[in-house]
């Protein structure tokens, strides 16, 4: 089953000072952290901030490409949770067929924002990825349990590029 997600945030992980894109269902209920590349974070930000630039980002030119085939992205799915690495789907429409593209999240959610479309997380995933933080004995894993669980809205989007 899929539950639906809204981007919340991406900031700065406190312990990796890598980015996490931090993902929360509608409900608020469930939280899922994705750390990204500074690459990807810095396509998703420009989004969220709505940062034009003089050139087309390769998002953009996706999102472009997918607009002059005619092609409609449904939806965006964070489908499995493998060795510690997130995947996921784009869901394309074109001519009433459904193709599933494999993909990074960090792409499918840069994309998905681009192009207005609903984010979802498979629900195994979101288990997974909540057994995995239960089950590390390690120090840092539950400092950052602890922090994430207790985020507020001042603490969101204080990702600088």
């Amino acid at each position: 089953m899929e539950v639906e997600m809204k981007i919340r945030g991406l900031m700065m992980d406190p312990v990796t000072n890598m980015p996490i894109v931090i993902l929360r269902d509608v409900d608020g209920n469930s939280v899922l952290p994705i750390w990204v590349g500074i690459y990807e974070a810095n396509a998703i930000a420009l989004e969220i901030e709505k940062v034009a630039t003089p050139r087309p980002m390769t998002h953009d030119l996706i999102k472009t490409l997918l607009l002059g085939l005619d092609t409609s992205v449904r939806k965006v799915v964070v489908s499995e949770l493998r060795d510690d690495t997130f995947y996921a789907l784009i869901w394309l429409e074109k001519e009433g067929q459904l193709i599933s593209v494999d993909s990074r999240p960090s792409d499918a959610l840069a994309i998905a924002l681009r192009l207005d479309c609903p984010i979802y997380v498979e629900e195994a995933v979101l288990k997974s990825s909540k057994a995995a933080a239960a089950s590390s004995d390690k120090v840092q894993s539950e400092e950052l349990r602890r922090w994430l669980e207790n985020l507020n809205d001042d603490d969101l989007g204080r990702y600088k590029m």
